[in-house]
């Protein structure tokens, strides 16, 4: 089976690890966010292309959620010494991803190539495409004191913990961007298109947001499944919730359905939301009870058997 998955961060490597295990590494396809991507005192870091990458390596920092596993920080606190803005964690050994990035890309590579690149060095069998080579940023507007004022994501997530009130989410750049070199064809070629239980609106909706991936996904044979990242009317991490309220979804699975409509197949929920059925049936979305919180491998594992399952249920769309 061919799979096709859409990525954002440490949720999506939950999954996009137990997809691994299942599926041959030359069968999987993954688009990740890059509307996340940031100049950290120079460098180009893509959090959410690195976050899976690590963890299909092996190296993430699982108990973080981000970054290299055993990693120092003796850079960071040498920077403070030097009066840099260090709210953004950086890594001595994750640095060198960031800067050989910033070096590829100041050379004339382009991100796709970068990221294939990266991978191929870190060992990850699966192909990690970027939803596009150009630069697409998501912002988030937010009130002030003086007036409303524009947060890049890491800015709103990071600096600021997401405490802030989220009013606009926008994605700088989308509508100029093109695809990534084989993000159209892996979701054209699928015979299953996964969306991974990320953020809708902030990790999922800028790779959307992109010029023909919609359309691609409503084009498709190949059912979509999606995950619900909402349980219990709360996120299961992350401020998916007050990012989903400032785009007028409902903090639910239908609200996650509803932002993935009309191309939605199936949405797989937790079994304590089963009851949400009728509102999914109503969008055209089949609604799958399933254990969707993953708290380790042997979990990731049976969620993913249980997407492809729901995949392979739902059969090929025309």
């Amino acid at each position: 089976m061919r799979v096709a998955a859409l990525a954002g961060g440490t949720g999506a490597a939950k999954l996009l690890r137990g997809l691994a295990a299942c599926v041959p590494g030359d069968a999987l396809t993954i688009v990740g966010n890059t509307g996340d991507d940031a100049e950290i005192w120079g460098l180009h870091v893509s959090p959410d292309l690195d976050t899976v990458a690590y963890a299909l390596a092996g190296r993430l920092d699982v108990a973080r959620g981000w970054g290299l596993a055993g990693d120092t920080f003796r850079c960071l606190e040498a920077m403070a010494g030097l009066g840099a803005e260090t709210w953004f964690n950086l890594g001595d050994r994750d640095l060198a991803t960031h800067l050989h990035r910033t070096r590829l890309l100041r050379a004339g590579v382009p991100l796709s190539g970068v990221t294939r690149d990266l991978a191929r060095r870190l060992g990850v069998a699966a192909r990690l495409l970027p939803m596009s080579d150009d630069r697409v940023r998501t912002r988030v507007r937010t009130p002030g004191p003086g007036g409303d004022r524009w947060l890049d994501f890491q800015e709103y997530f990071v600096r600021d913990k997401a405490l802030v009130e989220a009013l606009e989410v926008v994605y700088e750049g989308a509508g100029s961007a093109r695809p990534a070199p084989g993000v159209l064809d892996a979701i054209a070629g699928a015979d299953a298109v996964v969306v991974c239980p990320s953020n809708p609106v902030t990790s999922v909706g800028p790779i959307l947001a992109v010029p023909g991936v919609a359309e691609a996904l409503g084009a498709t044979a190949a059912p979509v499944v999606a995950v619900s990242p909402i349980v219990g009317g709360a996120p299961v991490s992350g401020p998916a919730g007050r990012l989903m309220q400032a785009r007028g979804l409902p903090v639910s699975p239908a609200g996650v359905a509803a932002a993935y409509a009309p191309w939605l197949t199936a949405l797989l929920v937790d079994t304590r939301d089963a009851s949400c059925a009728p509102e999914l049936g109503a969008l055209g979305v089949a609604c799958v009870p399933a254990d969707v919180v993953m708290t380790d491998r042997a979990s990731e594992v049976a969620l993913a058997r249980r997407v492809l399952e729901a995949a392979a249920t739902a059969g090929r769309r025309r």
